[in-house]
Parts: C-alpha cells; sequence; structure tokens
C-alpha cells in the first residue's frame, strides 16, 4: 500500500484529494447508500487530506517494519478505507484486494515473528504489561477517539471503540495479573482470532479465484482463447517498461491461447488442489509467477504484489523458515563484512553459539 501511495503521490490532490472530480458531496452521498466509512469527508480543507494521505503511508511503512503491529494495522485499516471510499470509482481489483485483507489483518498476530515487535520482545520484557510506552499510546489513541468520535458506539466508531477496549483489557491483565488463568484465557482467545482471520483470509482467496475463474468460463472471448490478446494490445495496460515484451507475446497467438486457457484451469482448480499438498506447493509458485507476468505485460503491479502476498499464505511453513533462516544469515554476513570483518563467513548457528 505505501508503494502505491507513493507512486499516485504526484496525483493525489486529483485522485482523493481536494481538487478529484468526485466532490465531497458526492462522495457522501455514496458512502451513505453503501454505509461506507471515509475520514475525507469532515473536513474539505487541503490539509486535513494531506495529514490522512502521509499518515496512511507511515501506518504502511511502520505495519511492514512490524512496530507496533496492534496499533498501527488499525491506522492502516481506517487510511486505506478512507482513501478508497473518498473515490471509489478509480479503484481496480488490487485495491478491492486491500480493502478486504487490511480488515481481516487487525484481527491477526502478524507481529510475532519477523518484525521489530518481536525483535523487542526477545530483546528486552516479554510481558506487554511492563511497556510503558504502549501504554501511553493506547492513551493517547483513548483520547482521538474521544474527540473524533465522542460515545457514538455504532457503526465504524463502535469497532474501533471495541478495538481500543480490548487493547486496554489485554495490558491491564498483563500488568496485574501475569500469571492468571485470564491472561492465559485471553491468550487462547487472540490465537484462536487469528486462526480464524487466517481461515477466512484462505476462503476469501479462494472465493477472488474460484468466481474470477468462473467468470471467464462465460466469455466468449475466453472460450475461444483470445481472451489476453486484447489487454495486451490496449495502449492504458501496456505502459510498462518493456512495451515490445508485451507485443511480443500477443503477436504469438499459439501463446496467448495456452496462456488464456491455462489462467481459466489455474484460477478454477485453485480452490480443489490446496487438499493435495504436493499439487499445491507447485501450483502457488506458477500463480506468483502468473501475477508477475501481469505486473510485467500488463503494467498492474500493484495488483499483482496484492495477489502474490495473498499467495504466499498457502506456502509451507518449513519453506518460510527456510527462507527467514537463509534472509537473516545473508544479512548478518553483511552487517559483519561493514563492521569490518571482510573475510567473515560464518553461518548463524556460530555467531549464535559465539554470542
Amino acid at each position: 500500500m505505501a508503494a502505491f501511495l507513493i507512486c499516485e503521490w504526484p496525483h493525489r490532490r486529483v485522485l482523493y484529494g481536494d481538487r478529484s472530480a468526485w466532490s465531497l458531496d458526492l462522495a457522501g452521498r455514496l458512502l451513505a447508500e453503501q454505509h461506507g466509512f471515509t475520514l475525507l469527508t469532515w473536513w474539505s480543507g487541503r490539509w486535513w487530506f494531506e495529514l490522512v494521505y502521509h499518515a496512511t503511508i507511515i501506518a504502511a511503512v511502520l505495519l511492514m517494519l512490524g512496530w507496533r503491529t496492534r496499533a498501527t494495522s488499525v491506522f492502516l485499516m481506517v487510511g486505506v478505507h478512507s482513501l478508497a471510499n473518498r473515490n471509489s470509482l478509480v479503484t481496480d481489483g488490487g485495491d478491492n484486494i486491500m480493502q478486504v485483507m487490511v480488515i481481516y489483518l487487525v484481527l491477526t498476530r502478524c507481529g510475532r515473528v519477523w518484525s521489530l515487535d518481536a525483535r523487542r520482545n526477545r530483546c528486552g520484557s516479554t510481558n506487554p504489561g511492563q511497556d510503558s510506552r504502549g501504554f501511553l499510546m493506547w492513551q493517547a489513541l483513548g483520547l482521538l477517539l474521544l474527540w473524533t468520535f465522542r460515545f457514538d458506539i455504532t457503526g465504524w466508531a463502535g469497532a474501533l471503540w471495541g478495538l481500543w477496549a480490548v487493547h486496554g483489557l489485554w495490558w491491564l491483565v498483563n500488568r496485574w495479573f501475569p500469571r492468571s488463568q485470564g491472561r492465559a484465557l485471553l491468550d487462547a482467545g487472540a490465537q484462536m482470532v487469528h486462526n480464524c482471520a487466517m481461515l477466512v483470509i484462505a476462503v476469501q482467496v479462494c472465493f477472488i479465484y474460484a468466481t474470477a475463474g468462473w467468470y471467464k468460463i462465460q466469455g466468449s472471448l475466453w472460450q475461444n482463447g483470445t481472451a489476453l490478446y486484447y489487454p495486451l494490445r490496449i495502449e492504458e495496460w501496456t505502459l510498462t517498461p518493456w512495451p515490445w515484451l508485451s507485443e511480443l507475446v500477443a503477436a504469438n497467438m499459439v501463446v496467448v491461447f495456452l496462456l488464456t486457457y491455462g489462467t481459466v484451469i489455474l484460477q478454477v482448480a485453485f480452490p480443489f488442489v490446496l487438499v493435495n499438498r504436493r499439487v499445491k506447493n507447485v501450483l502457488i509458485p506458477v500463480m506468483i509467477a502468473e501475477h508477475l507476468g501481469i505486473a510485467v505485460l500488463m503494467g498492474l503491479p500493484f495488483l499483482s504484489l496484492a495477489a502474490i502476498v495473498c499467495d504466499m499464505l498457502f506456502l509451507p511453513t518449513a519453506f518460510l523458515l527456510w527462507a527467514g533462516a537463509r534472509c537473516t544469515d545473508t544479512f548478518r554476513r553483511l552487517w559483519e563484512r561493514a563492521r569490518g570483518f571482510p573475510g567473515s563467513t560464518r553461518s548463524t548457528k556460530e555467531v549464535a553459539a559465539q554470542t
């Protein structure tokens, strides 16, 4: 999300800000019909839009780094929906995926590994009740909610107040009752919510692929194998650094035919092959390669990145652990060389053993 907002930064005011053709009045009417939510209809000034836009970028970067993921995930959810609902006419499939996934992301424990939160827990106290900075941040967010929504507990306001109250209860129990049954119950409940959210994300991805595949089957262009030829020839979808590559693929009808039918087969079969671990482990890299091809050939990088992130949910845990260990080992070696150990080739285990 941060990359998308940074890429659209020069056009931000035309897309979502005070220069947008979709006025605040029209946006408010549409939101009233759809029961949507956006912060940008509260004030019409440019400074408010700039604050929301850049705060969303900051929240996306902080969440990617894993800093205070419980709070930053909520900030990102509010920011994404605020921008997307301000002018829903300029959104695409990638924006729709992100709007759905940021809601589920709030319910996951995404800061347990590969994050600054996990590093802080390893280096310091593992008891969240001793985190005074987090408590002060929680108080500040409470004042912000009180100033924003007063005591409204309906709709989005009620959801945000509920998240704030749950986080406060979590800190209180960890502070005063770290070894109680209530602490164990809250931890088990958080894990259950995390597992349910991950399951819902997996089901959502299956629905996305299944509906896309079955709708394609009903189209005559997909049935005769020529559907991909047309987007490869549309000028708006070929604004890539390598337009000649799109022309090369479009000029070969055999390749177009195979890619068209292969796309339909992969999307329709996706929910069914997940039950077989070996087939799934082959299918996921193929799906990732397909999305990379869409990014390169059709100039839709953010849609492809959103889909790739969803696909990575189904990667084997063993592979993720192996990839994490390799990345950690590579980073540590580069760090040692940068600090004056050019000949160091020690492994992660050797370094850990000596430290």
